[in-house]
Protein backbone atom coordinates (compact mmCIF):
# COMPACT_ATOMS: atom_id res chain seq x y z
CA UNK A 1 0.00 0.00 0.00
CA UNK A 2 1.36 3.45 -0.94
CA UNK A 3 2.07 5.89 1.92
CA UNK A 4 -0.38 8.73 2.45
CA UNK A 5 0.99 12.01 1.20
CA UNK A 6 0.71 15.68 2.01
CA UNK A 7 1.01 18.43 -0.60
CA UNK A 8 1.12 22.18 -0.08
CA UNK A 9 0.31 24.61 -2.86
CA UNK A 10 -0.02 28.39 -3.07
CA UNK A 11 -3.59 29.44 -3.77
CA UNK A 12 -5.60 32.60 -3.91
CA UNK A 13 -7.72 32.99 -0.78
CA UNK A 14 -10.90 33.12 -2.87
CA UNK A 15 -10.68 29.69 -4.56
CA UNK A 16 -13.41 27.26 -3.48
CA UNK A 17 -11.01 25.10 -1.42
CA UNK A 18 -9.27 28.10 0.18
CA UNK A 19 -12.59 29.77 0.97
CA UNK A 20 -13.98 26.62 2.60
CA UNK A 21 -10.80 26.16 4.64
CA UNK A 22 -10.79 29.80 5.77
CA UNK A 23 -14.44 29.42 6.85
CA UNK A 24 -13.61 26.23 8.78
CA UNK A 25 -10.62 27.95 10.41
CA UNK A 26 -12.71 30.90 11.53
CA UNK A 27 -15.53 28.63 12.70
CA UNK A 28 -13.07 26.59 14.77
CA UNK A 29 -11.29 29.49 16.50
CA UNK A 30 -14.44 31.60 17.00
CA UNK A 31 -16.49 28.69 18.36
CA UNK A 32 -13.75 27.86 20.84
CA UNK A 33 -13.51 31.50 21.92
CA UNK A 34 -17.28 31.93 22.35
CA UNK A 35 -17.71 28.39 23.78
CA UNK A 36 -20.59 27.80 21.36
CA UNK A 37 -20.89 27.15 17.62
CA UNK A 38 -20.29 30.25 15.50
CA UNK A 39 -23.20 31.17 13.26
CA UNK A 40 -22.90 31.49 9.49
CA UNK A 41 -23.43 35.25 9.83
CA UNK A 42 -20.64 35.50 12.44
CA UNK A 43 -18.28 33.58 10.17
CA UNK A 44 -19.18 35.84 7.22
CA UNK A 45 -18.57 38.92 9.37
CA UNK A 46 -15.26 37.59 10.67
CA UNK A 47 -13.97 36.97 7.15
CA UNK A 48 -15.05 40.38 5.85
CA UNK A 49 -12.09 42.74 5.46
CA UNK A 50 -9.81 40.35 7.36
CA UNK A 51 -6.74 41.29 5.30
CA UNK A 52 -6.47 37.91 3.56
CA UNK A 53 -6.11 39.68 0.21
CA UNK A 54 -2.55 40.60 1.27
CA UNK A 55 -1.57 36.91 1.32
CA UNK A 56 -0.22 37.04 -2.24
CA UNK A 57 3.29 37.81 -3.47
CA UNK A 58 5.03 40.13 -2.93
CA UNK A 59 3.31 40.87 0.42
CA UNK A 60 2.59 37.31 1.48
CA UNK A 61 1.44 33.84 0.51
CA UNK A 62 -1.50 31.53 1.28
CA UNK A 63 -1.04 27.76 1.14
CA UNK A 64 -3.63 25.01 0.92
CA UNK A 65 -2.61 21.68 2.45
CA UNK A 66 -4.02 18.54 0.87
CA UNK A 67 -3.89 15.02 2.20
CA UNK A 68 -4.19 12.45 -0.58
CA UNK A 69 -5.62 15.25 -2.71
CA UNK A 70 -8.32 16.30 -0.22
CA UNK A 71 -8.26 19.88 1.13
CA UNK A 72 -7.15 19.41 4.72
CA UNK A 73 -5.69 22.67 5.95
CA UNK A 74 -4.23 26.06 5.23
CA UNK A 75 -1.86 28.72 6.41
CA UNK A 76 -0.44 32.05 5.40
CA UNK A 77 2.56 34.29 5.77
CA UNK A 78 2.39 38.07 5.65
CA UNK A 79 5.45 40.29 5.36
CA UNK A 80 5.43 42.86 8.15
CA UNK A 81 8.64 44.63 7.14
CA UNK A 82 11.86 43.84 5.30
CA UNK A 83 12.96 41.28 7.93
CA UNK A 84 9.82 39.81 9.50
CA UNK A 85 6.92 37.72 8.30
CA UNK A 86 3.84 36.88 10.34
CA UNK A 87 2.47 33.36 10.45
CA UNK A 88 -1.32 33.46 10.16
CA UNK A 89 -4.40 31.28 9.66
CA UNK A 90 -2.59 28.00 10.34
CA UNK A 91 -5.28 25.33 10.47
CA UNK A 92 -5.87 21.64 9.89
CA UNK A 93 -9.36 20.21 9.76
CA UNK A 94 -9.90 17.91 12.75
CA UNK A 95 -10.18 14.78 10.57
CA UNK A 96 -6.63 15.33 9.32
CA UNK A 97 -4.89 16.05 12.63
CA UNK A 98 -2.34 13.58 13.93
CA UNK A 99 -1.13 12.65 10.44
CA UNK A 100 2.03 14.77 10.36
CA UNK A 101 0.57 17.61 8.35
CA UNK A 102 0.87 20.44 10.85
CA UNK A 103 4.65 20.29 11.14
CA UNK A 104 5.06 19.88 7.38
CA UNK A 105 2.72 22.83 6.76
CA UNK A 106 4.66 24.95 9.24
CA UNK A 107 7.96 24.07 7.55
CA UNK A 108 6.55 24.90 4.12
CA UNK A 109 5.26 28.26 5.39
CA UNK A 110 8.67 29.04 6.91
CA UNK A 111 10.34 28.28 3.57
CA UNK A 112 7.80 30.53 1.81
CA UNK A 113 8.64 33.34 4.25
CA UNK A 114 12.35 32.91 3.52
CA UNK A 115 11.63 33.07 -0.22
CA UNK A 116 9.74 36.33 0.36
CA UNK A 117 12.88 37.70 2.05
CA UNK A 118 11.99 37.29 5.73
CA UNK A 119 14.68 36.38 8.23
CA UNK A 120 12.33 36.03 11.21
CA UNK A 121 8.83 34.62 11.66
CA UNK A 122 6.48 36.00 14.32
CA UNK A 123 2.92 35.12 15.29
CA UNK A 124 0.25 35.81 17.83
CA UNK A 125 -2.34 33.45 19.22
CA UNK A 126 -4.65 32.86 22.15
CA UNK A 127 -3.87 30.95 25.34
CA UNK A 128 -6.82 28.58 24.79
CA UNK A 129 -5.42 27.38 21.44
CA UNK A 130 -3.19 24.90 23.22
CA UNK A 131 -2.60 22.64 20.21
CA UNK A 132 -1.30 25.58 18.16
CA UNK A 133 0.93 26.75 20.99
CA UNK A 134 2.35 23.23 21.38
CA UNK A 135 3.03 23.05 17.63
CA UNK A 136 4.90 26.34 17.61
CA UNK A 137 7.07 25.59 20.65
CA UNK A 138 7.78 22.07 19.34
CA UNK A 139 9.14 23.70 16.16
CA UNK A 140 11.45 26.20 17.83
CA UNK A 141 9.22 29.22 18.45
CA UNK A 142 9.90 31.13 21.66
CA UNK A 143 7.63 33.53 23.49
CA UNK A 144 8.42 37.17 22.58
CA UNK A 145 7.14 40.58 23.67
CA UNK A 146 3.97 41.73 21.86
CA UNK A 147 4.62 43.19 18.40
CA UNK A 148 0.95 44.05 17.82
CA UNK A 149 -2.27 44.29 19.82
CA UNK A 150 -5.81 43.09 19.33
CA UNK A 151 -8.74 41.54 21.14
CA UNK A 152 -7.84 37.93 20.31
CA UNK A 153 -4.13 38.05 21.09
CA UNK A 154 -2.82 36.63 24.36
CA UNK A 155 0.69 35.40 23.53
CA UNK A 156 3.31 36.13 20.87
CA UNK A 157 6.02 33.88 19.46
CA UNK A 158 9.04 34.33 17.21
CA UNK A 159 11.69 32.28 15.47
CA UNK A 160 14.73 33.15 13.40
CA UNK A 161 14.52 31.62 9.96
Amino acid sequence: MAPMTWTFSPERVDTPDATALRRDYYDDVASRYWKRPATRAEIDEGLTDDGAELLIPPTGLFLVARYEGKPAGCGGVLLLDEDRAELTRVFLRHAFRGLGGAGALLGTLEEAARELGARRMVLNTRLDLVEARALYTRHGYDEIPPYCTGPYMDIWYGKDL
